[in-house]
């Protein structure tokens, strides 16, 4: 089992890596050029500044039970064909189960910011977000 983590703009790296160490579980920490992470535990691998060069790499090395934490539903969606877990930032388990209305709100909200209907604002990231987040990836990873 590994753990990737989809890292650009990903504010749960730290937490992850922690608790991954914590258990002994590789970590995979993949980000563009643009950001600077370094770990003395994860393997960093950076990729292209290119749309989506992180999302691909991730996708062509998850296997069956790795898990992988990403916003991308589209990531996830992929990562669950390979029999992957995933797990969102927010602490959102995605599963078979609910992989589908997800797409499915997105695509609704990409029409909706095309049409400049919607705004997204998101609210301020709390420490109740990285606890839930931290007890989800211990769900996630069984534990």
């Amino acid at each position: 089992m590994k753990i990737y983590i989809d890292a650009d703009g990903c504010p749960v790296v730290n937490q992850t890596v922690k608790i991954a160490k914590n258990h002994g579980i590789e970590v995979i920490i993949v980000k563009n050029y643009a950001h600077e992470i370094k770990s003395s535990y994860a393997t960093v691998v950076t990729v292209d500044i290119g749309a989506d060069s992180a999302d691909y790499y991730i996708i062509n090395k998850v296997r069956e039970n790795d898990i992988v934490v990403s916003q991308d539903y589209g990531v996830a969606a992929i990562a669950l064909s390979k029999k992957a877990r995933c797990i969102t930032q927010n602490g959102l388990i995605i599963t078979n189960d609910n992989i589908d209305s997800l797409l499915f709100s997105r695509h609704l909200n990409q029409k909706l910011r095309n049409s400049n209907k919607h705004y997204s604002k998101f609210k301020k990231r709390t420490k109740d977000d990285d606890i839930n987040f931290e007890r989800q990836l211990l769900v996630c990873l069984g534990l």
